[in-house]
C-alpha cells in the first residue's frame, strides 16, 4: 500500500510567518502572549504552548499591561491596537501581508466613499477573526454576507463596494458579485468589486481536487475550527467519496476501507506538516487487504 502526502498542503505563507515570529520570540524570553489561537489547529497550538506561548482572549486583553503580545496572521481591528497602546504592550505584529493590504484597501474605500453612502460589503464568515479585523476598518459599518440569502440586507438604491475574506473561494465570490450586480442595476446603483482573495489559498481548490481523484482514499487533516479546512475537505469529498476528515490519528478508524491501494494525505492552510507526517506513519502501520 502506498501512502502519499500532498506536497502542496500545509501552512500558507502568513501562518508560517506567524509561527516563525512566535518561535523566535520564545527563544529570547520565557513566555509570550498570543491574542487568540495562532492557527486553527489545536495540536499546533498545544505544541507552541509547551514552548511558552500563552493564548488569551480579546476579553482578557484589557487586563494585560507592560508585556509583549503577538497578533496572529488573521489581523486585528484598529481598536485592538489602541488597547495595546494604552496598556503599554509591545506588539509582535504577524498580520499576513495579504490581509494587511486588504485592511488598508477597505479603510481607504470606507473613508473616501462615506459621503456617497456606499455600502462596504465583505463576503466572508461571520465572526471569523480575519473578518472581524476587516469590519473594524469601517467602524463596524461593513455588512458581512456568507450566502445569497444574506444579500436581502443590502440597500440596492445605494452603491456597493464588495470585498472578500482572503480565504474564500473565487467561485463563491463571483456568484455573490453577479447577484449584487444584477440587483443594483435594477435600481440604478453601481457595484465596485475588489479582487481580494489570496491566490496561494484559492489555487489549493484545484490542487486538492486533482490530488483527491488520483488516490483510492483521502485522509484530510485539519482542525475543526478551520474554515479553510472545511472548504477544502468538501472539495476532496466531491472529487473522491472516500475522503475522511481527521484532526489527528485518534480520528482514524482501525481498519482501512476495502480495496484501498493508494492513500493520499492532505490538509488545510492551517495544518502543520508534522501532523500530516504523523497521520501517514500511522496509516502505514494499519493492516490492509
Amino acid at each position: 500500500m502506498e501512502v502519499e502526502i500532498d506536497e502542496d498542503s500545509g501552512f500558507c505563507f502568513g501562518v508560517v510567518r506567524a509561527i516563525e515570529d512566535a518561535e523566535r520570540e520564545l527563544k529570547q524570553r520565557r513566555g509570550l502572549y498570543c491574542l487568540g489561537d495562532i492557527v486553527h489547529n489545536n495540536l499546533e497550538v498545544r505544541r507552541l504552548a509547551q514552548l511558552g506561548l500563552v493564548t488569551i482572549t480579546h476579553e482578557k486583553l484589557s487586563l494585560l499591561h507592560d508585556t509583549k503580545i503577538l497578533f496572529r496572521a488573521h489581523g486585528e481591528p484598529p481598536e485592538t491596537y489602541e488597547i495595546a497602546r494604552r496598556n503599554h504592550l509591545t506588539v509582535v505584529d504577524a498580520t499576513c501581508p495579504v490581509v494587511l493590504r486588504l485592511q488598508r484597501q477597505i479603510r481607504q474605500c470606507y473613508d473616501t466613499s462615506r459621503e456617497k453612502k456606499t455600502q462596504v460589503v465583505i463576503y466572508g464568515e461571520k465572526g471569523h477573526a480575519e473578518v472581524n479585523g476587516l469590519v473594524g476598518q469601517t467602524c463596524g459599518d461593513a455588512i458581512v454576507v456568507e450566502k445569497e440569502s444574506d444579500l436581502d440586507r443590502l440597500d440596492y438604491h445605494r452603491d456597493v463596494a464588495l470585498f472578500a475574506q482572503t480565504t474564500k473561494s473565487e467561485e463563491g465570490f463571483c456568484r455573490i458579485a453577479q447577484e449584487i450586480e444584477r440587483r443594483t442595476r435594477l435600481f440604478g446603483a453601481q457595484l465596485i468589486s475588489y479582487d481580494s482573495i489570496c491566490r496561494q489559498v484559492s489555487k489549493r481548490l484545484t490542487q486538492v481536487r486533482a490530488f483527491a481523484v488520483s488516490h483510492d482514499a483521502i485522509y484530510f487533516v485539519a482542525g475543526e475550527k478551520s474554515s479553510n479546512g472545511r472548504v477544502l475537505f468538501e472539495e476532496c469529498l466531491s472529487a473522491n467519496p472516500r475522503s475522511f476528515f481527521v484532526s489527528g490519528v485518534k480520528d482514524i478508524a482501525p481498519e482501512l476501507p476495502s480495496g484501498v491501494r493508494r492513500i493520499g494525505i492532505c490538509g488545510a492552510t492551517s495544518t502543520p506538516k508534522w501532523l500530516m507526517e504523523e497521520v501517514a506513519s500511522y496509516l502505514r502501520e494499519l493492516p490492509g487487504e
